[in-house]
C-alpha cells in the first residue's frame, strides 16, 4: 500500500518537533511503508533551498554534506576542502538556542540573511525582543521591510532567486543548475 506523509514548517518549529518527525518516520518503518516507490516521510522545507544551505553547512550543528562536527576525520576534510585553517570541533547554538543567548547577552551581533525569524520562529514575540536588544543587527533580504528588517542596525540589500546564478535543492532533494534571468538591482549582492 502507497503511503506518504508530507509535513512542514508546523511539524518541524516546534517545541516537540524532532519527537514529532520521530514518530512519523517510525510510523513508516512500523508500517513498512517505507523506502519503495509511493512511500515514505516528505519533509517540504519552509524556506527556499532549506535543504542546499543544509547540504553545504549553514547549520549550527552539521558540516557540509551532512558530517558530523565532533568527528575530527570530518571536520579535516571540510576544512581542507574549504582551505580555511581551523574549524570548531562543537557545534554552535541552534536558532531557537541563539535567541536565547542574543535575550541573555551572551552574543552581541547577528547577520540575518534571507530569513524573517520575528516572523518564523517560535515564541516570535521573545524572539523580536531579543532582535530589539541586540546591540549590532545586520540583516540582507530582498524585503525592503520585515518584521525582522525594521530592527537592523545595518540593512544589506540581496539578490532574489532569479538575479544569481548558482544551485537549488528542491524538495525532492534534486539539485538544479539555476542560471540568473535579471540583472541585480542598485547595489545587491548574493
Amino acid at each position: 500500500e502507497k503511503t506518504v506523509t508530507v509535513y512542514s514548517q508546523g511539524v518541524n518549529q516546534s517545541s516537540q518537533g524532532t519527537d514529532k518527525v520521530n514518530a512519523i518516520i517510525n510510523c513508516h518503518l512500523a508500517t513498512g511503508r517505507i523506502g519503495k516507490p509511493g512511500a515514505g516521510p516528505f519533509s517540504v522545507t519552509g524556506q527556499p533551498n532549506a535543504m542546499g544551505g543544509r547540504e553545504v553547512g549553514g547549520m549550527a550543528n552539521m558540516l557540509a554534506a551532512h558530517m558530523e562536527i565532533e568527528n575530527l576525520e570530518h571536520r579535516e576534510r571540510v576544512r581542507r576542502f574549504w582551505k580555511t585553517p581551523e574549524i570548531a570541533g562543537k557545534p554552535g547554538l541552534k536558532a531557537v538556542e541563539m535567541f536565547k543567548a542574543v535575550a541573555d547577552g551572551r552574543v552581541k551581533a547577528l547577520w540575518i540573511m534571507a530569513t524573517n525569524p520575528v516572523d518564523s520562529m517560535p515564541d516570535a514575540g521573545a524572539v523580536e525582543a531579543a532582535i530589539k536588544a541586540c546591540p549590532f543587527v545586520v540583516v540582507s533580504d530582498v524585503l525592503a521591510e520585515t518584521d525582522t528588517v525594521r530592527h537592523a542596525h545595518v540593512r544589506l540589500p540581496a539578490t532574489a532567486w532569479g538575479e544569481k546564478d548558482g544551485t537549488v535543492t528542491n524538495s525532492e532533494r534534486c539539485i538544479s543548475r539555476q542560471r540568473a534571468f535579471l540583472p541585480a538591482p542598485g547595489e545587491a549582492r548574493p
